[in-house]
């Protein structure tokens, strides 16, 4: 019997739709994969809401060497064409560095263009955008962001200026900072010594530090977290908080249905029209397994539809009668039950209204049912 409860329990439309889950999140940590060589995987991210300078900048674009830690910051505007990020991501980046093998990021739209994809494509970059309401993967660029404001506004304060002037001596003195994941600062790794054998085993030393790092990290927040699969068909309902800046998605409680899996913890959904701006592919946390139940199907009703394009409302009897009283005047309600779409429905109207509309319910020729 307890078997069969619990069953019956889970597929309920409702307490799926609407109750709160005291579950761990769903999705075990995919790790990022540990570069080979310094600057060959990077991530990047734009810290904006900052005070504009004299020169009219007012955001930091934040590019991070996923393997050394070691950080560029680039005063830009919000409003800068992609032609103009093209040129500065040459002078900055790949003058000093190389062109990366792979950049991170998430889906700022100055990342997901046309134009900057065709860029990285004939650079020979393969890019890597963070799934829709799943920040972490872009975790080294949001939390050095966090750390560049920290620093950014101690300096102000300390010195009053415009943070343009201390931008590099923010970068210099966090590229110069000891990293507890790497057991050295970013410019020492980065630079290291002049021979090559030395930085070969420097390289060795920081992969296997991340690499215990990393699987540390994977070991506690495993703990904390469960496995999930869905398969291709499956539907599902649409775990999202909306946030500030991003379009509503409407009505809670709509399913939807996986189309695709991307990757170990990705999911792509068929969304509806309406949501056409919000990226289609979810993280599986976002996602919450739909239980179907013979119940759920509601068998439309038969709307006669007059050739107005409008459908008639029937008024079948008065539930109950009541006085409403205002400051300067009364008014006489009563409860009508409706027959709307085949389907019955009371509603409180205004009397006077209902008997000018309707007189046969208050003259005892009923539409359906017994009037009281």
């Amino acid at each position: 019997m307890k078997k069969v409860v619990s069953e019956f329990v889970s597929r309920c439309l409702i307490c799926q739709r609407v109750k709160v889950e005291h579950q761990v999140p769903s999705g075990l940590l995919q790790p990022i994969t540990i570069p080979e060589w310094k600057w060959d995987r990077i991530t990047m991210d734009v810290a904006t809401g900052l005070p504009s300078t004299l020169s009219k900048k007012d955001a930091v674009w934040v590019v991070v060497d996923s393997l050394t830690k070691s950080a560029h910051f680039i005063p830009v505007r919000v409003d800068y064409s992609l032609d103009k990020l093209a040129n500065l991501y040459v002078s900055e980046i790949v003058r000093l560095h190389g062109v990366p093998l792979s950049i991170i990021s998430d889906r700022d739209l100055r990342f997901t263009s046309r134009f900057w994809k065709r860029l990285q494509e004939a650079l020979g970059t393969k890019l890597s955008f963070s799934t829709s309401f799943h920040p972490q993967t872009d975790g080294k660029s949001e939390r050095l962001i966090q750390v560049l404001e920290d620093m950014l506004w101690c300096c102000v304060l300390e010195f009053q200026g415009s943070w343009e002037k201390f931008l590099p001596l923010v970068e210099f003195a966090y590229n110069n900072s000891f990293q507890s994941s790497l057991k050295m600062a970013p410019y020492e790794a980065l630079y290291g010594v002049d021979l090559v054998k030395e930085t070969e085993e420097k390289v060795k030393v920081i992969r296997e530090c991340l690499k215990a790092s990393s699987d540390r990290q994977k070991s506690y927040l495993d703990l904390k977290r469960k496995e999930i699969e869905y398969q291709v068909s499956d539907r599902v309902f649409l775990k999202v908080s909306p946030w500030r800046k991003v379009l509503s998605f409407g009505r809670k409680g709509k399913l939807y249905e996986i189309t695709e899996r991307v990757g170990p913890v990705a999911y792509r959904l068929t969304l509806l029209s309406e949501l056409e701006k919000i990226h289609d592919v979810f993280h599986v946390s976002m996602l919450r397994r739909y239980r179907s139940d013979p119940s759920h199907v509601i068998t439309p009703a038969e709307v006669e539809i007059q050739p107005d394009l409008i459908y008639s409302e029937e008024p079948i009897k008065i539930l109950a009668r009541e006085v409403k009283q205002l400051r300067s005047k009364s008014i006489a309600l009563v409860k009508v039950l409706w027959q709307r779409h085949g389907v019955e429905e009371g509603t409180w109207e205004p009397e006077e209204t209902m008997r000018n509309q309707y007189p046969n319910l208050f003259a005892g020729k009923i539409f359906k049912g017994e009037n009281t």
